[in-house]
């Protein structure tokens, strides 16, 4: 399938997708919803988002080609550019831009409940961490090839979302008693599914993950099937009756930490990268970073996890030990990069801010250790930032002399 027969499909499903829901709210010839009214707004909306997502897309699109990040096969292409992004690109945003209120606006037809309830499926999959996972298959695969493909656009769409959906709704069903207790439920930091829900949850992840998961395994071989293997059990086994390994002290933060660099290794093999050294030695510092951002979470959740009988790292070894265990584990990962070839030394300074974000809480108690969701709010945003810092040394690596 050549790009941009991939970027047109896409765009023509969304587009459809938008007209078939708008005529079917328009048909209702209800006040909210008649076409002089509320689907003009709608349209107007739209118009504005994709056009802000275009002009977005043009920029970064060519600062990236621009300084070599990434190159395009000519023969998979259109031949037609803004400048030096090619107009497939603009599909993406495009098709985002007109399914996600279609999709809505459809939803619409069912009532405020279904409203309400595709809104807590979403919040469940954790929309401000999608990044998090998306991220490292995009930037590994990427890296690899040095080419955008339908791969790597496939991948991309199946962590940023379907995977979320799974590894967050999974558990959102199986901690429910616990949630209940808990405070931070509820928001951007995950939702508080009623029951009623739970099923049409795992329902939602299964149905939305299959797909994705034979395609990429068809597209690997056995080193991709065993990543996607394990990455799919870390997932389930986190939060599952019967396995609940977030319960186990020490291997929760291990899966954790698995279900963010699993995607990497995906992406990796995926590519056909050879596992030299200085990339173990990437990862391993990506999982160290991970097993410190979930000990160092699991603080706040302290009082709830122990009146719901949830046994974590951090209920185990106690408050104050936490936070040292997870200083400890960020300041070996930056110490892991400073051996990598440069400008993977570079690539130390990311730990800093963590550092700095987690230090004050060294006397903690168990008492106040709900206090820290405060560092885990600036946490949730130091990711993106970190992200930013790691954009630029990979655009330092790739960019011609």
């Amino acid at each position: 399938m050549t790009y941009p027969t991939l970027a047109l499909l896409g765009a023509v499903i969304a587009l459809a997708a938008g007209l078939v829901a708008w005529g079917l709210a328009a048909a209702r010839r209800t006040p909210t919803l008649a076409v002089t009214g509320a689907s003009r707004r709608h349209w107007i909306a739209v118009a504005i988002t994709v056009g802000a997502l275009f002009i977005l897309t043009a920029i970064f699109d060519n600062v990236m080609i621009g300084l070599g990040l990434f190159t395009y096969a000519p023969e998979f292409l259109l031949g037609i550019s803004v400048g030096l992004a090619p107009i497939e690109d603009f599909s993406y945003p495009l098709a985002g831009a007109v399914l996600l209120p279609a999709l809505w606006v459809l939803l619409a037809r069912g009532g405020a409940d279904r409203q309400r309830a595709f809104s807590q499926l979403v919040l469940s999959s954790r929309p401000v961490s999608w990044i998090n996972t998306a991220y490292p298959f995009g930037a590994a695969y990427l890296l690899t090839t040095r080419e955008i493909d339908w791969l790597l656009v496939l991948g991309f769409l199946y962590f940023l979302i379907p995977y979320n959906l799974a590894m967050y709704g999974i558990n959102d069903v199986f901690d429910y008693e616990s949630d209940i207790a808990n405070p931070r439920k509820g928001g951007i930091e995950g939702a508080l599914l009623h029951p009623r829900l739970h099923r049409a949850t795992l329902w939602a992840a299964a149905l939305t993950n299959i797909p994705f998961l034979l395609v990429l395994g068809l597209a690997g071989g056995p080193a991709t099937w065993l990543a996607l293997a394990v990455s799919v059990f870390a997932v389930i086994a986190y939060s599952a009756k019967g396995l609940r390994f977030k319960e186990r002290p020490f291997l929760d933060s291990i899966t954790s930490s698995t279900h963010f660099v699993s995607p990497a290794v995906v992406g990796l093999t995926l590519a056909g990268a050879e596992f030299t050294m200085p990339l173990v030695l990437t990862l391993a510092a990506f999982f160290l970073w991970g097993m410190a951002a979930h000990a160092f979470g699991a603080i706040q959740d302290i009082g709830p996890d122990r009146e719901g009988g949830i046994h974590s790292v951090a209920t185990v070894i106690g408050a104050r030990s936490t936070v040292r265990f997870a200083l400890v584990l960020w300041l070996l990962a930056g110490v892991a990069m400073l051996f990598t070839p440069w400008p993977g030394p570079l690539a130390a300074i990311i730990v800093v801010p963590y550092l700095v974000n987690c230090a004050p809480w060294w006397n903690v108690t168990d008492e106040t250790s709900g206090r820290t969701n405060i560092a885990w709010r600036r946490f949730i945003w130091l990711n993106f930032f970190s992200g930013a810092l790691a954009t630029l040394i990979l655009i330092t690596e790739w960019t011609p002399a």
